[in-house]
């Protein structure tokens, strides 16, 4: 089995930090974008070429039989053991053992050394007391002090926690990371459209607890009788042109509800699997599901993680939550790709995409209602959710009022599913003044020159050139001064301020400004110049005169030091 580039990445990651390092790394790879491979991959050099002992362990079973399937393709010649109750395996003594941890927490001594532990989906690790995970790994050092932990996970971080890696978490350093974006522009991942429900309910008066909402409370909330039909009837609207539509309810009460309505106001038919449903019946129902037979499946908290049904083409969160993993999950069972799915719709009925954001780009709130500014909005035309930063909506054409009106109207809600989306504003330069930067704590650092725009009564851009590094931002910074100058391209960042200040320059007469959701800062991208000055040595140089276009300009995708 061939591993996709970033794939390959990843694995080389995880040695290069194991060799260079004696903490723990941590791999970030968004839900189906394949973490299995990775550690079957891991595992098979490390019994192979190491002679090591390695032991998998996750939370649910359907992501130790994809571990165990994985490795028997991917590496047929080393021996897996299983063990897990729900499985009904109890192996011991393999050189890869994947574990369920409620069933193994207790018996890593029954194990035998081991040399690595790689533990999926990692933020299933607590950072806040001894649990499960905590009590395995130190056993395990008991046995072998120099055992190696390594996460993986799409999600780094818990609601209550922030990031799972830190110097005292078991895991330390994120050592690789790849992006839902970056995956569904290389064509590894389904392109996602989101819409909010037309019946808008209002969190307000929900109470937090343990950093999520109270889940009776949700379910009184979600599943009054025109919520239930209004949802159920826009679903059904925008579903018909779907394949498979996965519904997450708030509760068993309220699913049921769900599953009710479909049936007896639609004639549609709609699975229905809670933690209570037998086995038997829940393995019935989800082939159904696989195989197409079933279009509508409705879900409480079962179908979050391990659930793996790539022609799912519609998400549907008919229930809010506080918690940004949980979102995360529950839209990340539409990012598979499939054979003639063109993207997965995300119908959101709670408010979360307003509430968390893009998913690749998700904002953990400090405060419990995550105050401030909604890092999204909602198109009060066509329902879709888009970045902030639109201006236009992409999907109907609606123009939006310009940022300082909004504020003053009650109408709207200020992302999309996805981040990156961007905004171009271009401002007229009053004044540009030139300074040589030092980076702020380490001396050591090469110096950038640090150019201020002045764009207002007592506002500011800045950018930064690089004179005195080497590669691709030297030649940047070549590019920039040749753009502006017929001087030679200074030697280093102290000589190009001074030949600046001494007029060498062309005068900037405009710049854009980019804005680009997700991102802290702004970038400016792109400028309007005056003409080029003449020689410093020129008794008859002149300022410079009428505006042309400038050269291109590379923009800088972030500032090197």
């Amino acid at each position: 089995m061939n591993l996709r580039p970033y794939q390959s990445e990843a694995v080389a990651a995880v040695y290069e930090h194991l060799r260079t390092r004696d903490d723990n790394p941590c791999v970030v790879i968004p839900t189906g974008g394949g973490k299995t491979p990775v550690i079957a991959t891991i595992c098979r050099d490390a019994v192979a070429h190491w002679n090591g002992r390695v032991v998998i362990l996750a939370h649910v079973k359907e992501l130790l039989e994809q571990a165990a399937d994985k490795l028997r393709h991917i590496a047929p010649d080393v021996p897996v053991g299983i063990y897990s109750a729900g499985l009904k395996r109890k192996d011991l003594g393999y050189a890869v053992t994947v574990a369920g941890i409620q069933s193994i927490w207790k018996k890593a001594c029954d194990l035998g050394p081991v040399d690595l532990i790689i533990v999926d989906e990692a933020h299933m690790v607590p950072t806040e007391d001894d649990g499960m995970y905590r009590q395995f790994i130190a056993d395990a050092k008991v046995v072998n002090p120099h055992v190696r932990v390594i996460g993986l996970t799409a999600t780094p971080y818990r609601m209550k926690s922030g990031s799972i890696c830190g110097p005292e978490n078991i895991l330390n350093h994120v050592c690789f990371e790849v992006g839902v974006r970056e995956l569904i522009v290389q064509g590894f991942l389904s392109p996602l459209r989101t819409k909010a429900g037309l019946q808008k309910v209002s969190t307000d008066d929900l109470h937090i607890r343990a950093g999520e909402f109270v889940a009776s409370e949700v379910e009184d909330l979600m599943d009054k009788e025109g919520l239930v039909e209004g949802a159920c009837a826009e679903l059904v609207q925008h579903t018909s042109d779907r394949t498979a539509v996965l519904i997450f309810s708030s509760g068993i009460r309220h699913g049921q509800h769900v599953v009710d309505v479909l049936k007896a106001k639609h004639g549609v038919e709609c699975g229905f699997v809670t933690g209570d449903t037998p086995d038997g019946v829940r393995s019935a129902i989800l082939g159904r599901f696989r195989s197409g037979d079933l279009k509508y499946l409705c879900n409480v908290n079962v179908l979050t993680t391990g659930f793996d049904a790539p022609h799912i083409d519609c998400v549907a969160l008919v229930r809010p939550t506080m918690s940004p993993g949980l979102y995360y999950q529950m839209v990340g069972r539409g990012f598979r790709l499939h054979p003639g799915k063109a993207d997965c719709l995300v119908l959101d009925f709670g408010g979360n995409v307003l509430r968390h954001g893009p998913v690749d780009a998700i904002r953990i709130a400090t405060d419990d209602r995550g105050e401030g500014e909604a890092p999204a909005k909602e198109c009060p035309n066509c329902q879709a959710l888009i970045a902030a930063g639109y201006q236009v909506c992409p999907q109907c054409g609606h123009q939006f009022p310009e940022p300082n009106k909004q504020q003053h109207e009650a109408k709207a809600s200020t992302e999309g599913i996805l981040s990156g989306q961007t905004t171009r504003e271009e401002h007229h330069v009053s004044e540009s003044t030139y300074h040589v930067h030092s980076k702020r704590g380490d001396p050591a650092a090469p110096l950038t020159m640090r150019v201020e725009y002045r764009v207002g009564f007592n506002r500011y851009f800045r950018e930064w050139v690089c004179f005195d590094h080497t590669g691709y931002a030297r030649i940047k910074a070549e590019a920039w001064w040749r753009a502006r100058s017929v001087e030679p391209v200074p030697g280093g960042t102290e000589e190009a301020v001074e030949m600046a200040k001494a007029g060498a320059l062309a005068t900037t007469l405009a710049i854009t400004v980019e804005r680009k959701v997700g991102d802290q800062y702004e970038r400016v991208v792109a400028h309007r110049l005056g003409d080029k000055p003449a020689r410093l040595d020129d008794p008859d140089a002149v300022p410079a005169g009428a505006p042309i276009d400038a050269a291109p300009y590379i923009p800088d995708d972030e500032i090197p030091f």
